[in-house]
């Protein structure tokens, strides 16, 4: 059965969550960098991903709002700093206030996300890294791997239905 992974690796200040999905590359590609593919599983339920702004190229970014079923509002961004079609994008992940100007006080990432093609469809491999190890331990205490769980789960539910 296939299943959301998620390993920490305090050492190293990282998490790698890896999730194989029943579709092909193509499709897989698209959920991760489409706005409107991004809004069907991009938060975990009940909450809902909104784009304000997507430029998906080298030096664009993803603006974005994690809203809550009451409308509360959490800004991210995502600066997309590398990008090989098809196969891995490296990005900064920042929270910001919704003009996208960066909130210091909290947790700033490195990522990569890897898409590999698979005998049934696409292995997707997610990795962060943090400053410190104390900001993994508090990104897990915030409920960090059941939120990316239940997401990619999502994903893995739309890409079954071929609605995504």
């Amino acid at each position: 059965m296939l299943k959301t992974i998620v390993k920490k690796d305090f050492k190293e200040k990282s998490i790698l969550v890896s999730r194989e999905f029943n579709a092909p590359i193509e499709t897989v590609w698209k959920a991760f960098t489409k706005s409107e593919s991004l809004e069907k599983w991009g938060a975990p339920i009940p909450w809902s991903a909104n784009t304000k702004t997507i430029h998906f190229s080298e030096g664009g970014f993803w603006l974005y709002a994690m809203v809550s079923p009451e409308n509360e509002k959490h800004w991210g961004k995502m600066n997309l700093l590398t990008i090989i079609p098809l196969v891995s994008y490296t990005f900064q992940d920042e929270f910001c206030d919704e003009q996208g100007n960066t909130n210091s006080e909290l947790t700033i990432s490195l990522g990569k996300n890897t898409f590999t093609k698979t005998v049934n469809g696409t292995c997707v491999d997610l990795k962060t890294t943090y400053n410190s190890e104390e900001e993994v331990h508090k990104l897990i205490e915030l409920g960090f791997e059941q939120g990316i769980t239940m997401t990619f789960e999502e994903l893995a539910t739309l890409l079954e239905k071929e609605n995504i």
